[in-house]
């Protein structure tokens, strides 16, 4: 079947094709929708020659199904594995984004500070992989993802290593001997080490805008990373702060021994330079006056004193007048400071600025800050943020905002940082009650549903993770609830009107589940449901995630 073909079917009754927007010489990656959770999803279809292959068919489905365990914010999402009439293909998360590859053709070399952005979530997305066994053997630009709003995904663990190997069988480049590991070049088994040593080789071409090591031939580049040292960033790019650079050398060590030995050992150096930058803003000096010195005066001769005389009489009806006026002036300043200012003067206002990545302790403690400005601040957990790291604020950045003698009120929502809890035990429970616990715990809740013939109906079959693993608080959990022997249909409530919280409330209520908010600007007063992802009274699965979109109100200014 061609490419072409597959647009417009519907596999397993639930994924329906709609376009292509992607292919390798193992797969075909299309655009699909998936009905039964109302969301866009990523299918990758193997190629018929490859399916027909059982030895890498077998290989593709172990390391499809030991992947679709992880769970990272950094880490595209698999979603199901599975074959539909003699296709074999699995369901991803749809990343709506470029690659690192496409991004970095554009800028050219990135600067040291979203180089570091960048390199916390890699870090972030392989600890987390890692530590669950999974290496994924083929790190590099086009296998990152990058979102609008900076956030770092990276894609195909495990598989992409396949795909390089499908591209070899079809007599096609291998694009990733620019990022390859020396053990890997050497055709020895690679290890969680290979893959901070290609994360090194991204990090430099990041800071440098160059690859580390260049060659007439596949063989020459790969005799480079097994011998070689690269050149160092900073005789590249003058700004590469040193311990920086230090980070990425260690981690592309040619010695497997003198490497990273974990992602966790290579993350922590990253966080520790972050750490190091954020320092708060010094407070000014005074300037101190200078002293002005007092020049003596000779005494006068009788001709200047006559002449001063006649000055001191001019001077004096002079000085009454100044008088008079400063008079004058004085109470004009007084009316204009206790009335008259407010009453033609326009209200003073300033543009948000953007405190988004910023230091708590650093915004609290600058006076200028606080004169101004009047804090309300919200802690939350975030697992891939910093204690103290500003996350968002209200009003956002850019936003128009009238100055009131009280100080503007601003909310800041700031990280604490990373929480290990265990999962509870929340199986054969009713999803809310379950849902309600988990929330209890510190972690998101996303639901999914199956059919059961053993568990009763809105009851929890199982979760990922499993019940008493450890789980950093503020991830999420996800939980499969029971639908009974068949899926359920209901009919989607009207949310719109209603403010967030009460579609929420009603969403629970309705047997669906919250999938988020997307918040837009609108005449309707801020908190009010504009808009949601399914049309009310349409017909919709149970348990069915559903999007909202809430107003923040009009624009000022």
């Amino acid at each position: 079947m061609s490419n072409e073909n597959y647009i417009g079917r519907v596999l397993d009754g639930r994924y329906e094709i709609q376009s292509m927007i992607g292919e390798g010489g193992m797969a075909v990656v299309y655009k699909a929708t998936d009905h039964r959770l109302n969301r866009q999803v990523a299918v990758k279809i193997m190629r018929p020659e490859m399916a027909e292959d059982e030895e890498f068919r077998r290989r593709f489905l172990t390391e499809a199904h030991a992947v679709a365990k992880l769970s990272n914010h950094n880490i595209v999402a698999i979603y199901d594995v599975s074959r539909s009439n003699s296709v074999e293909y699995l369901v991803m998360e749809f990343v709506d984004g470029i690659t690192l590859m496409k991004y970095m053709e554009r800028r050219g070399a990135l600067g040291w500070r979203e180089t570091l952005h960048f390199s916390r979530q890699i870090a972030r997305a392989l600890k987390h992989a890692h530590e669950r066994g999974i290496i994924h053997r083929d790190i590099k630009p086009n296998n990152i993802m990058l979102l609008k709003d900076g956030t770092i995904k990276v894609a195909d663990f495990g598989i992409a290593a396949l795909e390089n190997e499908a591209n070899e069988m079809k007599g096609q480049a291998i694009g990733s001997i620019h990022y390859i590991a020396p053990e890997q070049a050497r055709g020895e088994n690679p290890d969680a080490r290979s893959d901070l040593y290609s994360l090194g080789v991204v990090m430099y071409e990041m800071l440098t805008g160059e690859k580390p090591y260049l060659g007439d031939s596949i063989g020459e580049i790969a005799v480079k990373h097994m011998n070689a040292e690269p050149v160092p960033p900073h005789e590249k790019v003058k700004d590469v702060p040193e311990e920086l650079e230090r980070i990425t050398m260690k981690a592309m060590s040619a010695d497997i021994n003198a490497r990273y030995q974990t992602a966790d050992e290579m993350l922590n150096d990253l966080e520790a330079f972050v750490q190091s930058q954020i320092r708060p803003k010094p407070e000014e000096k005074l300037v101190n006056p200078g002293v002005v010195p007092v020049r003596s005066v000779s005494e006068m001769s009788r001709e200047s004193y006559q002449r001063r005389r006649v000055r001191s009489g001019r001077v004096s009806f002079m000085t009454g007048t100044f008088g008079v006026l400063l008079c004058a002036l004085a109470l004009f300043v007084f009316l204009w400071n206790f009335w008259l200012r407010d009453v033609f003067a326009p209200a003073e206002r300033i543009d948000m600025p953007n405190f988004e990545g910023s230091s708590y302790e650093s915004l609290m403690s600058s006076a200028e800050m606080n004169g101004l400005y009047n804090f309300e601040v919200i802690f939350v957990v975030n697992t891939d943020t910093q204690p103290g790291i500003v996350l968002s604020q209200s009003p956002e950045a850019g936003r128009s905002i009238m100055v009131t003698p009280e100080g503007i009120p601003v909310t800041l929502i700031v990280s604490t940082g990373d929480t290990l809890s265990s999962v509870p035990d929340v199986i054969n429970m009713d999803y809310r009650t379950a849902s309600a616990m988990l929330r209890q715990y510190g972690f998101y809740v996303e639901i999914e549903n199956e059919r059961s013939d053993i568990y009763s109906r809105n009851n929890v079959m199982k979760t990922y993770p499993d019940v008493g693993q450890p789980l950093a608080t503020g991830s999420t959990v996800y939980v499969t609830v029971s639908c009974g022997p068949e899926i359920i249909n209901i009919s989607m409530p009207n949310l719109i009107g209603l403010s967030e919280g009460a579609a929420i409330q009603q969403l629970e209520n309705s047997a669906l589940s919250y999938g988020g908010s997307e918040y837009v600007t609108s005449d309707l007063a801020a908190g009010t449901v504009i808009g949601q992802s399914s049309e009310a009274f349409s017909d919709v699965v149970e348990h069915s995630k559903v999007i909202l979109r809430v107003s923040t109100g009009p624009v000022e200014g």
